[in-house]
Parts: structure tokens; C-alpha cells; sequence
């Protein structure tokens, strides 16, 4: 497998030769009354999120700057060591931003939903999530894509999607299952994960559970980059406070139009909501796009979405994924109650390559069914 061309720094803070974004994030101090009105937290956070990305810039130059001598890498694990030495802000950016999205929670925008439920309060929306997160496994996955593996990842429970052909179904429809998330407790877990050997940890299904995230993250130690396993389907809100938070997006796009989202995930308004969180994740972190080519879809989906991607979003890693197998209610819907042909295989390839995708991976593994 090809070096990715596009994950420069994530693979960087891989190796510890720069800093996680978080751990920059928690070194901004901040200012806030957690009692203040909400729109007056945003707009402390609009402030200080400028103050990160002029440390964020600064950091990024002097790594640039070290690129020219031999030994870049150690000067670079030097100077990352050097940096998260620094304290942590006694009131940082990072506890902003829980700080928002637990208000939220009270009138819940996470995400395209927008369902305005009190999850405090124990009301339930189209996840039927509270202010409670479960997750239903946490293990050192070796079957994620290679540049991410060992990956640690955290299958959490509940979905903002209902797919007819999810393959996690008993995960995703049962928002309860699993361990209930203490965030001190796995953050531990997180840190031992990473002293093992995890190149990263990996929040699978992470929208509904951002709270929960966030907090968790507040309680990690180690430099490790946050991957953000995602359907993209997050709020505007919610983009703007994972900038500074994750280093990688790892994007589920589905549908290459609405009408497929309706049907087959029973979602509105799907392009309108993940193109611009496409976007913004680009603009902000790195992205490794998935898309998992459906049956009798190529046209309507692959296309399209191959076209926006190498047109608004160019450098990105484009995973393109073949283990497609009817799952779930998938036999209700005869089009795709089939696995691929090879045709489809080989037609899906050449639609992305026509595109101008640069960074292409393909990945003809099987339906593997995660635990």
C-alpha cells in the first residue's frame, strides 16, 4: 500500500514529531463563566479559536522549518516533547468547548436532526441517547485502513443514521448496549491503549456521544491523534468545536444525492449537512474519505460524489470500499440485496480515477463484521 499523500501531519503526530491538535487546544487559556448564556460562550469560543490557530500556525512553521536538516524526525520529537511540557491552561479552550456542547445537550443541536430535545433531562430524540454514552467495544483494530492501524477503537452505541443495511445493526439501533462510558476511566484506557502501541484512537459513530468525547479527551495524557469515525451528519455547532479536537476525519459519504439518503438511511437533507462539514473538516484537520459503493448505484452516487470530492476537496485520501453485503433489511430493497459484481468493482475505479482523485485506496476485503 501507497504512503497516503494527504495525512502529512497526522502521521507526524503518529510518530510524536508534533502535537496532537487537543494538546494544543487544552494550552489556550480561557476565560468563561459557565453560567453565561450560550451565544455569549460561542462567542468567547469564536475569539479564542483564532488565539489556536495562530499557535496551531506557529507550531506548524517551526515544524516545516526543521524538515531541512537530516535529522528532522528527532529534532521534531524534541521539539513536540518541548511543547506538551508547557502546562495545561487552569481554564482552557478545550473546557470551553464541553462547556458549550453540555448546554446543547438541553436543547440538542448536535446534529442535522436537530431534534431540540433536553437530553439532561432524559428526553430522547431520533437517537434515543440522553446525556449518557455506552459503547459496545474498545479493542486494537488491525483491519482498519494501514495507514491507521493498530488503531484503538471505540465502537460507541447508537446512531444518528437507520440504515437498512448497516452491518453493526444490533449496535446502532440499541443506544443502551454496551459498557456506560465513565470519562476518567476510559481515558486511562485510552493512554494504556497508546503506551501499547495504538497509533491513534478511533471514536466510531462519535456525533450523539460529543459531550461524552470531549470529556474523555479532557482526561487523556498522551500525544494521540483523535480520529473521528464519521457519517459527517454533525450540526454547524458541533464543526465548530471539534476544530482543535481532531486530527483526522474519517468520513462515511454515502449518497451521492438526497433521495438515496431518504431511502436507504431515512435522513433529510443529507448533501446540505455533510458537504459543508466536508469542507470545514478539510479546512481544519485531514480527512480519509470513505465510500462504500453500493449495488446498482454507481451513477447516482459514486459519480457524483467522486466529482464534488476532486472538485471542492481535492487533497484528500479517497477510500474507496467494496465489502458491501446485503445486512440487516437489506433483502427488503431488491437493487442492492446483492453483493457487487466484479463489473461494478472495476467500473467504481475508473468513475473515481476519471474524476482526478489523487490519493485513491481500494479496499476488497469481505464483508468483515466489526464486534
Amino acid at each position: 500500500m501507497a504512503v497516503p499523500k494527504y495525512l502529512k501531519r497526522y502521521l507526524r503526530v503518529q510518530g510524536d514529531e508534533m502535537p496532537a491538535l487537543c494538546r494544543i487546544t487544552e494550552r489556550i487559556s480561557v476565560e468563561f463563566d459557565p453560567e453565561m448564556e450560550l451565544e455569549e460562550l460561542r462567542r468567547i469560543h469564536e475569539a479564542s479559536i483564532r488565539e489556536y490557530r495562530k499557535l496551531r500556525e506557529s507550531l506548524d512553521i517551526e515544524a516545516m522549518d526543521s524538515l531541512v536538516y537530516a535529522d528532522s524526525p528527532d529534532r521534531l520529537r524534541m521539539y513536540t516533547e518541548s511543547f506538551l511540557e508547557i502546562p495545561k491552561a487552569s481554564t482552557s479552550l478545550l473546557d470551553l468547548k464541553i462547556t458549550i456542547v453540555g448546554r446543547m445537550l438541553r436543547n440538542c443541536s448536535c446534529c442535522g436532526w436537530n431534534c431540540g430535545v433536553n437530553r439532561e433531562e432524559g428526553e430522547k430524540g431520533f437517537c434515543r441517547l440522553t446525556d449518557s454514552s455506552y459503547y459496545s467495544s474498545e479493542f486494537m483494530h488491525m483491519g482498519e485502513e494501514p495507514e491507521l492501524v493498530p488503531s484503538h477503537t471505540i465502537f460507541f452505541s447508537g446512531c444518528v443514521f437507520a440504515c437498512v443495511y448497516c452491518q453493526n445493526w444490533e449496535i446502532s439501533t440499541c443506544p443502551k448496549c454496551g459498557t456506560k462510558v465513565e470519562p476518567r476511566k476510559l481515558a486511562k484506557l485510552i493512554d494504556l491503549r497508546r503506551l501499547h502501541g495504538a497509533k491513534n484512537v478511533n471514536f466510531v459513530t462519535p456525533t450523539p456521544h460529543t459531550y461524552t468525547i470531549l470529556k474523555t479527551i479532557r482526561e487523556t495524557s498522551q500525544n494521540n491523534p483523535v480520529i473521528w469515525n464519521s457519517n459527517m451528519y454533525h450540526s454547524p455547532e458541533i464543526a465548530e468545536i471539534l476544530e482543535g479536537v481532531v486530527d483526522v476525519y474519517l468520513g462515511d459519504f454515502k449518497y451521492g444525492n438526497n433521495d438515496c439518503a431518504r431511502k436507504y438511511s431515512k435522513i433529510k437533507n443529507y448533501l446540505e449537512i455533510v458537504q459543508p462539514n466536508f469542507k470545514f473538516a478539510y479546512e481544519t484537520a485531514e480527512v480519509l474519505l470513505r465510500h462504500l459503493v453500493l449495488p446498482d448505484n454507481l451513477e447516482c452516487c459514486t459519480k457524483p460524489i467522486a466529482e464534488w470530492v476532486a472538485k471542492n476537496i481535492p487533497e484528500t485520501r479517497f477510500n474507496l470500499m467494496f465489502q458491501y453485503m446485503p445486512c440487516y433489511r437489506a433483502m427488503e430493497y431488491p437493487e442492492i440485496a446483492r453483493q457487487l459484481t466484479a463489473e461494478e468493482e472495476e467500473k467504481a475505479i475508473e468513475i473515481v480515477r476519471e474524476a482526478g482523485i489523487e490519493d485513491l485506496t481500494d479496499r476488497r476485503m469481505g464483508c468483515k463484521k466489526y464486534p
